[in-house]
């Protein structure tokens, strides 16, 4: 684990496509929270957990998680998910290390070796405060790695009314990941970013994963 490192975890979404609750849904008999969880603590010295319902997830997810009860906006008093933005800012204002590792808890294919050859990518806070994978030119905000100094930036965008990551990201200096120029492995990473939002999404996901252990 790293020590500059502190991991979150979002679980605060509505799944409204998937139909169920994806940080509950099992592969190979695991939820997919705890699956994220137990990769999160391989790297980081602390995980915690953002949710706004923490009493479900408490029993699941692994000792030494901390599960943190998403708070609604003072402006709404709205006690339903806010988006992701919300969460991550919630959960950075309670880390305590230079650097917190963001994960979506609905990340199938999360490898900790991967996200160890990503760490030794971090930049010097002074060139960029964000190193995140991109894909077509698009950033992947819910698998990398955030400085503690954007939360200023984070707190200002949100009570300007901003919600959208890839608008937030677009006001900070980000560095964008370096894929192995090995093809399997650049395969693994690009892989690693597969969300699992929809059941045709997990159907897939449980016949590659019966492939995988037969």
């Amino acid at each position: 684990m790293d020590e500059r490192l502190t991991a979150i975890v979002l679980a605060g979404g509505q799944s409204s496509r998937m139909g169920q609750n994806k940080a509950l849904i099992s592969i190979n008999g695991v939820p997919l929270l705890r699956q994220t969880c137990q990769i999160a603590l391989e790297c980081a010295v602390s995980v915690k957990v953002v949710t706004f319902h923490p009493e479900k997830y408490r029993a699941i997810v692994p000792s030494g998680c901390v599960v943190l009860h998403e708070r609604s906006l003072a402006a709404t008093g709205d006690e339903t998910p806010h988006g992701p933005l919300i969460g991550f800012t919630q959960g950075l204002a309670n880390a305590s290390t230079p650097w917190v590792l963001l994960l979506a808890c609905d990340l199938p294919y999360l490898q900790a070796d991967i996200l160890h050859r990503w760490l030794q990518q971090l930049p010097e806070p002074s060139s960029a405060i964000a190193l995140l994978p991109q894909i077509q030119a698009r950033w992947e905000p819910l698998c990398g790695f955030y400085h503690q100094s954007c939360l200023e930036s984070l707190r200002q965008f949100i009570a300007q009314g901003g919600r959208s990551f890839q608008r937030w990201l677009a006001t900070i200096p980000v560095q964008q990941i370096t894929f192995c120029a090995d093809a399997e492995l650049r395969h693994q990473e690009q892989q690693m970013l597969f969300n699992c939002n929809t059941p045709q999404d997990l159907a897939t996901l449980r016949m590659y994963s019966s492939g995988q252990n037969a």
